[in-house]
């Protein structure tokens, strides 16, 4: 006997369709109560408008976000999707435009773009540094000025969309070298970081941008997926702390531990926003490399 293996997408298609096909005037039929991972994965499947993410929550629901760029018959796709994925879904509209926040600790200029400069990392005695994955696709060379006098390093390899970091190796007669270790520079003061962890719900954060300079909040989610206007990226932490355009790549931390690079959100420092990371402990294991 074959046994029928049965995946979250397939269980949610077939509440979807249980609810479909109730003939008109006769009592609709409640579909069966869903998980989160069926759910997610029907809107991994049918929603990839800009402008929405998604992620579970710690009571299992699964909360999906829009911006209000989404509007007519997208919203109504959204909507009526949500509808019929039933009461372990809800839904919130984000106050201003869910963008990457890559116009860019410190800031580094490649090409028309500013981005911020997320955590040294080094492999081997050769150093480098951590930032997003849009910048590192937008722009092969990054400076420390916008006049792009000063050459930092080079884009060794970038990831995105579905990641968003990138590994820019420092051009080797650069000084790496300051007292105490890596210093990661903020207000006119320095962090050391010298490790690297994935934060849990509710964790205290602080993100350090080019732009915004040093804002701190709380971890509001994991594992979200967002929907740019170029591409899907899985996989991120939600946060409740502001950024702005040009704080791409800037460093998620917490005292001494690493955890994240600026990927975008919506809102600003003013009125406040959602903004989300890429772990760094993908972005490190992806490339061998480890904070110092």
């Amino acid at each position: 006997m074959k046994t029928l293996r049965r995946t979250a997408a397939m269980v949610a298609a077939a509440a979807l369709a249980l609810t479909a096909a109730v003939p008109a005037g006769a009592d609709p039929v409640k579909p069966p109560r869903l998980s989160a991972k069926a759910i997610t994965a029907t809107l991994n499947d049918q929603i990839h408008t800009p402008g929405t993410a998604w992620m579970t929550q710690p009571d299992g629901t699964v909360l999906v976000s829009y911006d209000p760029t989404v509007t007519g018959t997208k919203l109504s796709k959204l909507t009526g999707l949500t509808k019929q994925l039933g009461s372990n879904v809800k839904l919130e509209k984000l106050p201003g435009k869910l963008q990457k926040y890559i116009s860019g600790g410190m800031a580094t200029y490649g090409g028309d773009f500013k981005c911020s400069v997320g955590f040294n990392v080094q492999r081997r005695g050769k150093y480098y540094f951590l930032t997003a994955g849009h910048c590192g696709v937008d722009a092969a060379r990054w400076y420390q000025d916008a006049a792009h006098k000063v050459f930092t390093g080079a884009v060794h390899h970038a990831s995105y969309p579905w990641n968003d970091y990138a590994l820019v190796v420092y051009r080797t007669d650069i000084p790496l070298k300051v007292p105490g270790g890596s210093v990661y520079l903020y207000n006119g003061r320095s962090q050391d970081i010298t490790r690297a962890m994935n934060p849990g719900l509710n964790q205290l954060v602080y993100r350090s941008g080019a732009t915004s300079g040093l804002h701190s909040g709380r971890v509001t989610g994991l594992n979200s997926v967002v929907n740019y206007g170029d591409g899907r990226v899985a996989g991120l932490i939600r946060t409740s702390v502001c950024a702005e355009p040009g704080d791409s790549g800037g460093p998620l931390f917490y005292r001494q531990w690493a955890f994240g690079l600026t990927s975008g959100g919506s809102g600003d420092c003013t009125s406040g926003g959602v903004t989300y990371f890429q772990p760094v402990v993908e972005a490190l294991n992806a490339y061998g490399v480890s904070v110092y």
